[in-house]
């Protein structure tokens, strides 16, 4: 992932170089200028100062919106917008903190460890615990049964779980209700608001695999929470960096209690909940889309490699706010599986520079984000066995009648 500080531009549609394999990881980072690999300490911290001023002006904004007597009709408008903007922001400082733990943040581990652990506890997410599986990810992205994130359902699976799902959902409503445009849209806003806790409390849509104590299969999900230092999802030598990981939040949970006590807890909440909300949605969005695509193939364990994993990833487009307020993290995305510590601001010219030796094998989709989460989320519903041994693609259920 990465963007530059200059203007942004169109790309020019191109034809793709066929190419009949990728090459290996050796031969394309000799193809990326090395200055691609350098990490400025002072560079990455002026967008972590960046942010914070935009956050701070934000959340001054909305301190004089709680005092402001105005009627419905404007407040909740400027809520809206103030939750969405801010949004925005918790987002960037949250990339920021993904680049921390790469170590892509500077060349000081313990400045990049410390940084990332400041930003994701303002943003109540777990910096060692999601920093761990993360890499766990990074390790084995698209591997069906090791990966971490977003693991798709076999065919199988997907029917029977679909099995139990309309047995209690006829219950509720009719049966012929249920492949509606109404009931989809249902379904994504229940995936975007519930996405992230998922993980972090069940370890949801990782592989049965991916647990380093244990299977998935046979391991109780209350074991595989990101803040139980104990869980099957971390190593003995990693818990007291959960630990940590529990103690910043609590510190966070602490001043947001003080807030509340001068502010209110209901606009505590539309200062900070709204757009911790919002912030979890793009996180969401963003991984999401970033391993879901009808050309991005899953592999089995006899068939996965690192390379072919890394290139079952997927470019997209989200203009302004995906290069200047998301850090490029949606634009290139690629380059970042092959090359984790490559710093987001080298990424566009580290994915120029080998986007001919990948040529048709690399996938991007510069369309409508929002509209590419629609068509991804109707038209991937699981992966089935393709036309080569091992290789799993995306399907979907013919539509009923």
């Amino acid at each position: 992932m990465g963007v530059t500080a200059t203007a942004t531009h169109v790309r020019a549609p191109s034809v793709p170089i066929v190419v009949s394999a990728v090459p290996d990881v050796k031969t394309l980072k000799n193809a990326i200028p090395s200055k691609c690999f350098e990490r400025s300490l002072v560079r990455s911290l002026s967008y972590v100062a960046r942010d914070l001023v935009f956050v701070s002006l934000l959340v001054s904004s909305a301190v004089y919106l709680t005092k402001l007597d105005a009627p419905v009709y404007i407040s909740i408008p400027l809520w809206g917008l103030y939750s969405f903007v801010q949004g925005l922001f918790f987002t960037g400082l949250w990339i920021l903190a993904h680049e921390c733990g790469h170590d892509s943040f500077s060349p000081y581990l313990k400045v990049n460890a410390t940084m990332g652990w400041i930003l994701h506890s303002i943003l109540l997410v777990p910096f060692f615990s999601w920093k761990f599986s993360h890499a766990r990810h990074h390790r084995y992205h698209n591997h069906m049964a090791k990966d971490t994130v977003f693991v798709p359902s076999t065919k199988e699976e997907f029917e029977a779980n679909q099995a139990k799902g309309l047995g209690l959902l006829a219950k509720l409503v009719d049966h012929t209700a249920a492949d509606t445009p109404i009931m989809t849209l249902a379904a994504l806003v229940v995936h975007q608001v519930f996405g992230w806790p998922m993980y972090m409390f069940l370890n949801a849509g990782a592989g049965y695999e991916s647990l380093v104590k244990g299977s998935r299969k046979t391991t109780k999900k209350y074991k595989q929470s990101h803040y139980d230092p104990r869980a099957n999802i971390f190593t003995d030598a990693e818990a007291p960096f959960i630990a940590i990981s529990d103690l910043g939040l609590l510190i966070v949970l602490g001043a947001l209690y003080m807030v509340s006590r001068s502010l209110g807890v209901g606009n505590t909440l539309l200062l900070y909940g709204l757009p911790y909300l919002w912030m979890n949605h793009w996180i969401v969005a963003i991984t999401y889309l970033h391993h879901t695509h009808e050309k991005a193939p899953h592999y089995d364990a006899d068939s996965w490699t690192f390379v072919q994993g890394a290139m079952s990833t997927v470019d997209r487009e989200f203009g302004f706010i995906g290069k200047h307020i998301f850090h490029g993290i949606v634009e290139y995305h690629v380059v970042h599986h092959l090359f984790p510590r490559i710093p987001f601001y080298h990424a566009e010219e580290a994915t120029e520079a080998i986007r001919s030796l990948l040529g048709d094998k690399y996938i991007e989709q510069r369309t409508n984000f929002m509209a590419d989460l629609w068509t991804a989320f109707t038209t991937c519903k699981y992966v089935e066995q393709g036309t080569k041994k091992g290789q799993l693609v995306w399907a979907a259920p013919a539509k009923t009648k």
